[in-house]
């Protein structure tokens, strides 16, 4: 190859490359308003925001791939633990990670702040970023656990309580952590009080410990709880 061949490669290489990256940037702020709901961006989000910003959340937590790397990713957090599980967190994280090695501090937010980051984190979650996080990728949620069953052999239930994390706090007989065995929930309540204790562990127990579970659908719930009470 000459060195005038490799001249014109290179600056036509570069041309190009540089015009679709051009092109690529202006596509991007152009849809921005449509992507990240910018009609939803209300003022209580925007307190919401400055909640975030107060506590200094991001030295701990992830947030639009921006943070630490300690705690959870928090840009779908809505998705997964819905409003009343952010906020029992938030309010008494002692009770709620109480057996975890990860410790989380009291911040002591007040109600209106509680609001205010519960509206921000919602709203973020509904940002079109391309399905990312992976770990809480729409995709990934709805095909994990029939892979687990279809790849193991493993039931349906017991999938899901792998897959939504139930096992990181409680084990089936001897699956899982050593604290509360789900076998025995499935012999002491009936299914509909089971319902009930995992949407809403205090309505049933005002003393429970675990978050209220508002990521699990209603076909999911009812899943999990056909399984603790089938005895597998």
């Amino acid at each position: 190859m000459s060195n005038r061949t490799a001249f014109w490669i290179f600056i036509l290489g570069t041309a190009s490359s540089a015009l679709l990256f051009i092109f690529l940037t202006v596509d991007m702020h152009r849809q921005v308003d449509a992507l990240t709901n910018a009609d939803k961006l209300t003022d209580d989000v925007v307190a919401g925001k400055k909640v975030w910003e107060k506590y200094n959340c991001n030295d701990c937590h992830t947030l639009l791939g921006f943070g630490g790397y300690y705690a959870p990713d928090m840009t779908k957090v809505y998705k997964r633990r819905g409003e009343d599980g952010i906020r029992f967190i938030v309010k008494e994280p002692e009770k709620a990670f109480a057996k975890s090695w990860r410790k989380m501090p009291k911040q002591n937010l007040s109600d209106a702040e509680i609001n205010s980051l519960i509206a921000f984190l919602k709203w973020v979650s509904e940002i079109n970023n391309g399905d990312w996080p992976p770990q809480d990728s729409d995709k990934r949620i709805a095909n994990s656990a029939l892979k687990l069953t279809a790849g193991a052999g493993v039931n349906l239930g017991m999938a899901l309580l792998q897959d939504k994390g139930c096992l990181s706090c409680h084990n089936y007989k001897g699956v899982g952590d050593e604290d509360v065995p789900l076998e025995k929930a499935g012999e002491k309540y009936d299914a509909e009080t089971l319902k009930k204790l995992i949407h809403n562990p205090q309505s049933v127990n005002k003393d429970a410990s675990m978050p209220p579970q508002d990521g699990l659908s209603d076909a999911e719930l009812e899943t999990i709880v056909n399984f603790l009470k089938s005895k597998n």
